[in-house]
């Protein structure tokens, strides 16, 4: 790594992931939404993240425009509709953020550009993709998730985040998260708001030709599943710091279920892990890999 933070022109070094990339393939893996309401909760547990979030977000006025602009967002900062568009998003991403500040309910002045809160948001990506497979896929290798490291590094520099503040290796970040996890992450006003909210589906999208009592009553058992699957995928030590019911019962169940995906993952193909995005993002760099000229050896004289 040789990032320090934006050079002489002012330009952030790193890159989007290139085509057919290792963060293509976990962060594109559909089996990642399962957890997303456990990464949404780690994010906001940071006491900087949850003050931004109350502060400065309209997700509550558009809940569905702030779900679609966020999945549009992830999916240009990854790269998957080129590697120009992802070094635009990121530094789209960083200038946004300059203007998120303020003091939270304790009196605590914050920032979203503190570099410790803007490594947390980038680092429950990783774990995210890491810990989805180990519970619902097949567990990363060792050399395969220091490649995978090396990729997530390359997007910590194109945001901004400076290279003193990152993890050496994988081991280095794991002692980090367990240490934010333990040490950092707190109960706060926008996580018991994230809670509430996740007790019920989301209302249903803008113009949807469904009525909204019909709606609730076809999303309730699903949305009651998914919750259920997002407090297994926190750390324990959070959900007793939330307040989460979580009994032997529910512990069972749940390693039953990630039992059961994992046993399926053997049987399932690229293509129906991904999503759309990412499975087409992945067959256009393996065709344009095919249709490149292939270098000819010199022959020997």
């Amino acid at each position: 790594m040789t990032g320090t933070g934006p050079d002489a022109r002012g330009a952030i070094p790193g890159a989007a992931p290139g085509r057919g990339s290792l963060v293509w393939r976990y962060a594109g893996d559909w089996r990642g939404g399962l957890g997303s309401r456990a990464i949404l909760l780690l994010q906001v547990a940071h006491p900087v993240v949850g003050a931004g979030v109350a502060d400065h977000s309209d997700f509550l006025e558009d809940r569905w425009g702030r779900l679609l602009r966020t999945m549009e967002s992830t999916f240009d900062f990854l790269g998957y509709r080129g590697e120009e568009r992802g070094r635009l998003e990121a530094a789209r991403l960083r200038e946004i953020h300059k203007d998120i500040k303020g003091v939270d309910a304790q009196g605590r002045r914050y920032h979203a550009l503190n570099p410790e809160a803007y490594l947390w948001v980038h680092a429950t990506l990783l774990h995210g993709m890491v810990h989805t497979q180990r519970l619902f896929g097949t567990p990363i290798p060792p050399g395969r998730e220091r490649a995978l490291y090396d990729e997530w590094v390359e997007l910590a520099l194109a945001l901004g985040i400076t290279e003193r503040h990152i993890p050496a290796d994988p081991a280095a970040f794991r002692d980090y998260f367990d240490t934010m996890v333990e040490e950092r992450l707190e109960d706060n006003a926008t996580v018991r708001l994230l809670i509430g909210l996740d007790r019920e589906p989301l209302p249903p999208p803008p113009r949807w030709p469904l009525p909204r009592l019909a709606w609730t009553g076809a999303m309730a058992p699903p949305a009651a599943v998914l919750r259920r699957i997002g407090i297994g995928f926190l750390p324990p030590v959070l959900r007793e710091r939330f307040g989460l019911p979580w009994t032997a019962a529910d512990e069972h169940g749940f390693r039953l279920f990630s039992r059961a995906m994992r046993t399926a993952d053997g049987a399932l193909v690229d293509p129906l892990r991904l999503t759309p995005i990412a499975a087409r993002a992945l067959w256009r760099a393996r065709r344009e890999r095919r249709a490149a000229p292939q270098e000819v050896p010199a022959r020997t004289v």
